[in-house]
């Protein structure tokens, strides 16, 4: 009963909960990539190098058997992968940047200074009826 019991102390914590919350958030965000770099970036970048589409650029291998399917290399799809990594860095970047900026103001801004107890709040009252009897 101990390891599950250690489990379900490790699954709760926050920071588990976190990291499925970024993981899940994170693969919708690289669907939503893919789909801008398949269906909006690439298509008018292939119409301005001649009319190609990516996604179908490939190698095709000699075929070594009669009857065997062709075998291909579907360089055009690994282009088009590679620039929906870019896309995503580039976004993690951004968001790493802006998490670091605001965790340096944070980080600048002075603490601010501990009330004073009341053991100092009386001395600083008596040192001020003091100096007002002397100066009377």
């Amino acid at each position: 009963m101990g390891m599950v019991q250690e489990f379900k102390a490790f699954a709760v914590r926050g920071n588990v909960v976190d990291m499925a919350v970024g993981i899940i958030i994170g693969a919708a965000f690289g669907k939503i990539v893919s789909s801008l770099v398949a269906d909006v970036v690439m298509p008018p970048l292939g119409l301005l190098i001649g009319g190609v589409d990516f996604s179908d650029l490939a190698i095709s291998l000699p075929v070594l058997h009669e009857g065997a399917a062709a075998v291909t290399i579907n360089y055009g799809r690994f282009i088009q992968t590679t620039v929906d990594f870019i896309i995503v860095a580039f976004a993690v970047f951004l968001l790493v940047k802006g998490i670091n900026r605001l965790r340096r103001q944070h980080e600048e801004a002075p603490p601010a200074p501990p009330a004073p107890s009341r053991e100092e709040e009386l001395l600083t009252e008596i040192r001020d009826l003091l100096k007002a009897e002397r100066g009377a």
